[in-house]
């Protein structure tokens, strides 16, 4: 715990500790790249696709700029056209839509499950129309979505599936990773993710050899080789200094998930018995997923949730809220028409969750103060 001005803080995300367990190895990789000076598209990039794409059971992994572009050129490569459909939850960060808008496309909200929070796929089939091309699962906080039902209907109705994986990295489902269902698999590695560079940087897993490499030279200006332009490209390249920075991570990756599940498994226990609190439900068996805690949600009832906020806040635990308000509501998408009561499990939950701390260096003796601090919180408003 950080000392601030006399309060012991529990930090929500904990990125000092992380460097100074692996700062050796760290050293070593981006020393390396400096030595080398091969700073766009150096080997430490194609050695980290490699591997990353082994992590995932993909054929291929492509390294792009950030989890954003990740999902636009996704759409891009498997030939999304400019007025098609794209059904996505409404509950997710607008990084999501973005991509759906950006790609010329349209997107399509639909609410979501009241108990996982992922996109409800009994609803996804009313969405659907002849403009729809493709669906974004969201795997969101670090939890796979049921694909069962999804891969379904998509199969039914000749519909893409493109994973947006960016909370998700080495989640499985059936003991297949996160990202290996669909045509492709959408990664961000923003620094406070599971699997985190010093900066922006992103990914997309296929098996498709073709989408692999559409995806290759939409990253470079639409070419593989210099002067070559087969396609109007971006310059949505992972960076070598990034690309050196994942590659040790990623060694540690499975560690660290398993620590969060740890401390998971403790705050699951300690607040089974909170009045006013209810957690996420695994879709399914429990086995059928492997959650691996990116975020660490709570349902807080009773219109308490600010207030708890700011209790836990004025303890020195830090908390966050993910996400407080639902896509559909936001000024970025009023041109779609809609408005409040249009998605009302999202615009419930959006005035109810909050994310307790949650990163692998998080302490038993924390989460028991933090769950602590919030029962004799809900105790004395619920009484």
């Amino acid at each position: 715990m950080h000392d601030t001005i006399g309060v012991k803080t529990i930090p929500f995300v904990d990125l000092h500790s992380e460097y100074r367990e692996i700062q050796s190895e760290i050293s070593r990789g981006i020393n390396r790249v400096l030595e080398q000076s091969a700073f766009i598209m150096g080997e430490d990039v194609q050695l980290f696709e490699r591997a990353f794409a082994n992590y995932c059971q993909a054929k291929y992994a492509i390294g792009v700029a950030n989890g954003t572009d990740a999902l636009m050129l996704a759409l891009k490569a498997v030939g999304v056209q400019p007025g098609d459909e794209v059904l996505l939850p409404v509950n997710t960060f607008i990084a999501t839509a973005e991509a759906v808008v950006h790609s010329g496309c349209r997107p399509i909200f639909v609410d979501v499950d009241p108990h996982t929070y992922h996109i409800d796929a009994e609803q996804l089939t009313h969405k659907i129309t002849s403009r729809t091309k493709a669906l974004i699962p969201v795997h969101l906080y670090g939890q796979p979505v049921h694909l069962d039902p999804i891969m379904e209907i998509a199969r039914t109705h000749g519909l893409i599936v493109i994973e947006d994986a960016a909370q998700a990295h080495g989640a499985t489902y059936k003991n297949r990773k996160a990202g290996s269902f669909g045509q492709a698999g959408c990664f961000s590695f923003y620094p406070s993710k599971n699997l985190g560079c010093y900066g922006d940087g992103g990914a997309v897993v296929t098996a498709d050899e073709k989408i692999a490499e559409t995806l290759r030279k939409l990253r470079e200006h639409g070419g593989t080789q210099k002067y070559r332009h087969d396609l109007v490209g971006y310059n949505s390249r992972l960076d070598t200094l990034q690309a050196a920075v994942l590659s040790v991570k990623l060694q540690h990756l499975e560690e660290w998930n398993g620590r969060r599940r740890a401390s998971a498994k403790l705050y699951d226990q300690l607040l089974a018995s909170v009045r006013g609190v209810c957690l996420p439900r695994a879709p399914g068996p429990e086995s059928l997923v492997s959650h691996v805690y990116h975020l660490y949600v709570i349902q807080v009832e009773g219109g308490l949730r600010a207030d708890l906020q700011s209790h836990l806040r004025e303890r020195g635990i830090q908390t966050g809220i993910h996400y407080p308000t639902p896509l559909h509501l936001t000024g970025a998408f009023s041109f779609l028409g809609h408005c409040k009561g249009d998605f009302p499990r999202a615009e419930k939950i959006a005035d109810q969750l909050l994310s307790l701390p949650m990163h692998p260096y998080l302490q038993p003796s924390q989460i028991e103060h933090t769950v602590a601090q919030i029962a004799d919180f809900m105790r004395t408003k619920l009484r």
